[in-house]
């Protein structure tokens, strides 16, 4: 009886032995996707930030410390690499913004009010607009030059370097004048010979604006360890921006102070500065000026 009873049992051990096991519950784990050589990192979208430093005129710093550049535009042209350089200082530096990242590197900039800054940089003249053949910066582009605005006019004319001036046939003295007395004439003081002397040009006027170059020449004997230049307004004009100088306007009153890498001008040497003004009406060159606080010639 007690073997019948082990064999009972053994043959049920065999039977759970021999059973399929169970299948285990369903995982709840996301399954590792597969690595991928394709990039899918999204660029930043509509990111407000300051601009920390300007580097030139179409490539910044951000305040992360990030140096990017501006899509669709042109590097600066050696003419006009100072002069650009001052507009996007004037611009963008420690101003807020927003971007948007196309690659690695390169982005599209607004400034507060929502203006495209690489449609505004192209219709001043400061830069060049590069890879589109269409669309605003090109009407920027045919607008400027329209205007001969920046790089569009003087010294640059649109070219890549500054065009040299023609060099003039020297002047000779006239002849003195033949004696007809022994007595000797009465002299007359002269005027102390002027230490400056300015050629205003407007170069490009619009609805509401205008633009002019100044030329500052130094006719004294001594160069100069920082300047100054005042002119007067007729007519309400103001001054928006200006490059080679930093401007400063107290009612019809501007003076065009020196930048930081232009202080000395050598005796017979010049500087040109440039800006674009606000006009209601059509603008003329002003009648005076004075550098230094010594009144020049106008040319």
């Amino acid at each position: 009886m007690a073997r019948k009873h082990v064999l009972v049992m053994l043959t049920l051990l065999c039977a759970g032995c021999s059973a399929d096991p169970a299948a285990p519950p369903p995982s709840s784990r996301t399954p590792l996707k597969p690595p991928s050589l394709i990039n899918e990192v999204v660029p930043p979208q509509n990111v407000i930030t300051v601009v920390s430093d300007v580097l030139d005129a179409r490539t910044v710093e951000l305040a992360d410390g990030s140096r990017v550049r501006v899509a669709s535009l042109a590097e600066p042209k050696a003419c006009w690499a100072a002069a650009s350089l001052d507009f996007a200082r004037s611009t963008l530096l420690a101003r807020s913004v927003r971007f948007t990242g196309l690659t690695p590197g390169e982005i599209t900039l607004e400034l507060e009010d929502g203006t495209d800054y690489a449609v505004l940089a192209v219709q001043r003249g400061a830069l060049r607009p590069e890879g589109v053949d269409g669309g605003p910066l090109i009407n920027a582009q045919e607008e400027a030059a329209a205007a001969r605005r920046g790089l569009w006019g003087p010294p640059c004319d649109g070219s890549e370097t500054a065009k040299s001036p023609s060099p003039q046939p020297p002047t000779m003295p006239p002849p003195a004048p033949p004696a007809t007395s022994r007595e000797t004439p009465p002299t007359t003081a002269r005027p102390p010979a002027k230490t400056c002397a300015v050629a205003y040009r407007v170069t490009g006027q619009w609805q509401g604006g205008f633009q002019a170059s100044v030329t500052v020449r130094n006719t004294g004997t001594q160069p100069t360890s920082g300047w100054s230049l005042r002119w007067s307004f007729s007519n309400g004009e103001s001054v928006r921006d200006m490059w080679n100088a930093s401007p400063r306007q107290s009612g019809s009153t501007v003076t065009a102070v020196n930048a930081d890498y232009n202080p000395q001008i050598a005796p017979g040497g010049s500087v040109q500065i440039g800006y674009n003004g606000n006009a209601s009406g059509p603008h003329s060159a002003p009648a005076a000026f004075t550098f230094n606080g010594a009144q020049c010639s106008v040319e």
